[in-house]
């Protein structure tokens, strides 16, 4: 059995911890981890304790990117093994990015290539003031391909020409300029900050919060027409009608909690 490259854990409020565990190569990743990311994230989902998930890293570094060793030997593989490879770490991507609970990437130090994919595909990102992201992969003859809808969604196509095209380094007060953070805090911080952000989404309906997360994603980039006025408005009417949506307008109404939150 391969070495867990991972710690999982889950907190009684329901809030689901993913920490990268590599901190002697800087948690960069290879297929072992990324096979191991996306079991985690499968089983993370479908566990119904779940509220959201901090996505984080031991060490210095949230993580450097792809592992050296495992870079060098798909150099050595033929193109279809390349291309399953790369289907792979694609999976993980698209599992992230459409984990249907609240997730919250908490970086420090470093996120170069695929680790700022990671961080573009989580909901929410914050980063300490000295942390640094990379676009690298021209610098060593690739392309940021399977990450590149992610990034590009979070920083936009003018930012992409820049970034991709010079493999540069930024850091995080233009990261957040960008909207690829939303949040910068103090060093040392990040804990704190993602407590206080916690317990403001453990406030909000589960099921309003998921419907919310697949709005997103139904509406990003389409045009606003009869086909998505009409999707919208069934989207509302389907949620009104649920338990969850009955319950929070019942409790808003009467001026009690509802039934989600914790008892006092």
């Amino acid at each position: 059995m391969a070495e867990s490259y991972l710690e999982l854990s889950v907190s009684p409020q329901g809030v689901a911890s993913l920490t990268l565990n590599r901190p002697e190569v800087h948690n960069a990743f290879d297929d072992v981890m990324i096979e191991q990311i996306i079991d985690a994230l499968q089983q993370l989902a479908e566990n119904s304790a779940v509220r959201l998930l901090l996505l984080k890293a031991n060490g210095k570094n949230f993580s450097a990117g792809a592992d050296l060793n495992w870079m060098r030997s798909m150099a050595a593989k033929d193109y279809q093994q390349n291309l399953d490879d790369a289907g792979r770490l694609a999976e993980l991507m698209r599992s992230l990015d459409r984990f249907p609970k609240p997730t919250i990437a908490l970086v420090q130090g470093a996120a170069f290539g695929g680790a700022l994919g990671l961080v573009a595909c989580c909901d929410i990102a914050l980063a300490e003031p000295k942390a640094s992201f990379c676009l690298s992969e021209v610098k060593i003859g690739l392309i940021p391909a399977v990450i590149s809808p992610y990034v590009m969604r979070a920083i936009g196509e003018r930012a992409s020409r820049r970034y991709f095209l010079t493999a540069e380094r930024f850091f995080a007060e233009e990261a957040l300029r960008l909207g690829l953070v939303h949040q910068l805090v103090p060093e040392g911080g990040l804990a704190e900050a993602a407590e206080k952000l916690c317990l403001q989404l453990l406030q909000n309906s589960p099921a309003a919060v998921t419907a919310a997360k697949q709005l997103i994603a139904d509406v990003d980039q389409q045009p606003i027409n009869a086909a998505l006025i009409a999707h919208t408005s069934e989207a509302i009417a389907r949620i009104r009608v649920s338990a969850e949506g009955q319950e929070g307008l019942t409790a808003f109404l009467t001026k009690r909690s509802p039934a989600w939150l914790p008892k006092d």
